[in-house]
C-alpha cells in the first residue's frame, strides 16, 4: 500500500458547499415507467422516463428523448438527503451493484461491498445505481425503439460519451429530489464517471472514489476495444447494426470480444495461477482446435454467458463512450484544471497488477488533483489479480472503502442510524 498525501482518514478537513442543482421547470416532470426489458427481454426493477421535452442533449449535439433510465436503490434516503451514494457501474455492468441479479441470477457486481455493515451500509446510505445510457438493461440505447421510426435505433442512435452517461445520471438525481450525493464511486468506466462527476458538479459531490481508472483512454486500450467491435461488426449476423429487426444477435462476435477484454481484465499472474498449461478433462492434447487447456475453456465460457446478458450494439456505444474520455481536453488540455478549487474530498485506488489503467494512470490523477488544491488520498494495493480486483475479495480494498467513507461521513456530519 503506498499512501499519497498520508492516508490518515481523519486528517484531512472539508467544506461543504450549497448545490447548484440545475432544474428545468418548464414542461412536463419525469414519469415512472413500467419495468423495462434487459437484452434477453427479461422484466427487471425501477425505471424512470423523460419525455420528450426533457430530452438529453449529447455531446455530439443530437438529443435521446423519450429517455429511459433503469436503475436500483438500496437501503433508505434520510430526512435531509445527505446520505446518497451513487455508484456507477464498468464497462459491460448495470444498476444491479447488489443482491441477486435478475437476469444472471448471480450476485451484484459489487455485492460484497453494498449491503448492512458492509462499506457501502444499507443501514446508514442510501445507494443508488443505474444502467448508463447506451446501454441495454432498461437505460435507453441502440435497442431501444426509436420513436420516431418504431424500430430499435441500432447504429442510428447517437455516439455518446462518458458525460453524456453522468448528464443522464444528474437527471436520475434531480428526479429523486437530491441536491449533493454524499459520495460517486466506481472503477474502471465507472471511474470515469466518478471523475467526471467531480468535474461536471463539483458542488454536487461530497466525497468521490475513482478506482482503477484513468483521466483518459490510452492508445492500446483504444486499439482493445477497436478489436471487439471488429469482432462484434464482422458477424455476419451483425447485420450492419439490424440484427433485432431480422431476429437475429451476432452472438459469435461478440463473444469473441468479450474473451478478448476479459484477457484484459486479469493478470498473467492470475492466469498462471488459476490454469497454467492444464488440459481441460483430458489427459493429453487432441492435437485438434478443441478447447484443451483450462483457460481456453474458461475463456469460451465467458464469451458464451456474456452473449446472454447484453446487446451487440451497446457493447460498441459503450467502448466508444470510453475510448472519447480525455478529461483534461475538456480544460485546455490540463487535468489540474478540471479540479481546480474542488471541495471534493477524494480518495483514488488503483491495483498494482492493473495494466489495462495502471497505477500510473492513478497517479497522474493524484497529481493533478494536488496541482488544483483538492484533498485527495491515494491507495495502490498490492494484488495479483489484475483489472478485476476492485469486483473481487480484497481485504485492503475493502478497509479503504470503509475507512475513507467513515472518514467522510465524519467530515460531513453524517451520523449512523441509531
Amino acid at each position: 500500500m503506498v499512501p499519497n498525501n498520508s492516508f490518515g482518514i481523519s486528517n484531512v478537513g472539508i467544506v461543504l458547499t450549497q448545490s447548484q442543482q440545475a432544474k428545468d421547470d418548464d414542461g412536463a416532470p419525469p414519469i415512472l415507467a413500467p419495468c423495462a426489458n434487459g437484452a434477453n427481454g427479461k422484466p427487471h426493477g425501477k425505471s424512470v422516463v423523460f419525455p420528450m421535452d426533457h430530452a438529453l442533449v449529447t455531446d455530439g449535439g443530437r438529443s435521446i428523448a423519450p429517455l429511459a433510465i433503469g436503475y436500483e436503490t438500496y437501503g433508505e434516503l434520510n430526512a435531509d438527503r445527505s446520505n446518497a451514494i451513487l455508484l456507477c457501474h464498468a464497462l459491460t455492468g448495470d444498476q444491479y451493484a447488489a443482491g441477486v441479479h435478475p437476469v444472471t441470477g448471480k450476485p451484484g457486481w459489487w455485492d460484497a461491498l453494498v449491503g448492512p455493515g458492509k462499506p457501502f451500509d444499507t443501514e446508514r446510505y442510501f445507494i443508488i445505481c443505474s444502467n448508463v445510457v447506451g446501454g441495454c438493461m432498461g437505460t435507453t440505447g441502440p435497442s431501444s425503439t426509436n420513436s420516431s421510426t418504431g424500430k430499435p435505433y441500432g447504429l442510428d442512435f447517437p455516439v455518446v460519451t462518458i458525460r453524456d452517461m453522468v448528464r443522464a445520471q444528474a437527471m436520475l438525481i434531480d428526479h429523486l429530489g437530491i441536491e449533493t450525493l454524499f459520495c460517486v464511486a466506481g472503477g474502471s468506466m465507472g471511474g470515469m464517471q466518478v471523475l467526471q462527476w467531480a468535474a461536471s458538479y463539483p458542488d454536487r459531490v461530497f466525497s468521490a472514489m475513482p478506482i482503477a481508472t484513468a483521466a483518459k483512454h490510452s492508445a492500446q486500450n483504444i486499439g482493445f476495444n477497436e478489436v471487439g467491435r471488429q469482432a462484434v461488426m464482422a458477424d455476419p449476423d451483425w447485420r450492419a447494426g439490424r440484427y433485432l429487426e431480422q431476429g437475429v444477435r451476432p452472438e459469435k462476435g461478440l463473444a469473441v470480444a468479450r474473451m478478448s477484454a476479459h484477457i484484459t481484465y486479469l493478470s498473467e499472474a492470475a492466469l498462471q495461477r488459476k490454469f497454467g498449461r492444464k488440459l481441460q478433462d483430458r489427459s493429453a492434447p487432441t492435437f485438434s482446435f478443441d478447447a484443451d487447456f483450462q483457460v481456453e475453456s474458461y475463456l469460451r465460457y465467458q464469451g458464451v454467458a456474456f452473449v446472454e446478458r447484453f446487446d451487440a450494439n451497446s457493447y460498441l456505444f459503450v467502448t466508444r463512450a470510453c475510448d472519447y474520455f480525455d478529461l483534461a481536453a475538456d480544460y485546455g488540455g490540463s487535468l489540474a484544471k478540471a479540479f481546480k478549487d474542488t471541495k471534493t474530498r477524494f480518495c483514488v485506488v488503483s491495483f498494482t497488477s492493473d495494466w489495462l489503467y495502471p497505477t500510473s494512470d492513478s497517479r497522474a490523477v493524484v497529481h493533478a488533483l494536488n496541482a488544483g488544491g483538492a484533498s485527495v488520498s491515494f491507495v495502490e494495493i498490492e494484488s495479483d489479480k489484475g483489472h478485476d480486483a476492485f469486483l473481487l475479495h480484497e481485504p485492503m480494498f475493502i478497509a479503504t472503502t470503509r475507512g475513507f467513507l467513515e472518514s467522510a461521513a465524519v467530515a460531513r456530519g453524517l451520523k449512523a442510524r441509531p
